[in-house]
């Protein structure tokens, strides 16, 4: 239970610190999508890119190879999926979430919260964290499709064009 062998130890320490470096270089090629924000895409694929590398150090069953060839493949899918969703707008709908209207005018729109889960004491703690102390002079409250919430003032709101494809906007 609290040790096997020497060769198990050796084995997890070499594929180990193998499959790192495998890891390190596959997110450093595939660019900076891989550790953008993430959407529940990329979720899915950072955390079947944590359980494949967590089953390459712990599985004697997989090899290094194996294991490289598996996170390879989930990279390359990432950055195929990314390629197709910005070449082609539809795909995008079908990958990621779109992006949702919370608050407007100062006042929450209780059926987007409902849909979206989210409280107004959520939407109340962004709008402080963006150095505002009243709903009020908040133009407009957005869930984003990574589950952040981004605020524009009235000062910031401009033509509203930053809102084209928000859910909930009308234009």
């Amino acid at each position: 239970m609290w040790f096997d062998s020497v060769s198990d130890l050796v084995r997890v320490l070499l594929v180990g610190g193998a499959a790192y470096i495998t890891v390190v270089v596959l997110l450093r090629t595939t660019g900076k999508r891989t550790l953008a924000k993430l959407n529940a895409f990329d979720l899915v694929v950072t955390v079947a890119l944590g359980s494949t590398l967590a089953t390459i150090l712990l599985s004697s069953d997989v090899s290094w190879t194996e294991g490289a060839l598996a996170l390879a493949l989930l990279a390359v899918l990432q950055t195929v999926v990314a390629w197709a969703t910005t070449r082609r707008p539809g795909l995008r709908k079908v990958v990621t979430a779109r992006p949702r209207l919370v608050l407007r005018d100062g006042s929450p729109l209780p059926d987007a919260m409902r849909a979206e889960r989210i409280s107004l004491d959520e939407i109340r703690q962004a709008v402080r964290a963006s150095g505002t102390g009243d709903l009020s002079s908040v133009t407009a409250v957005v869930l984003e499709s990574d589950g952040s919430l981004s605020i524009l003032s009235a000062q910031q709101y401009g033509d509203g064009s930053a809102l084209e494809g928000v859910a909930g906007v009308s234009r």
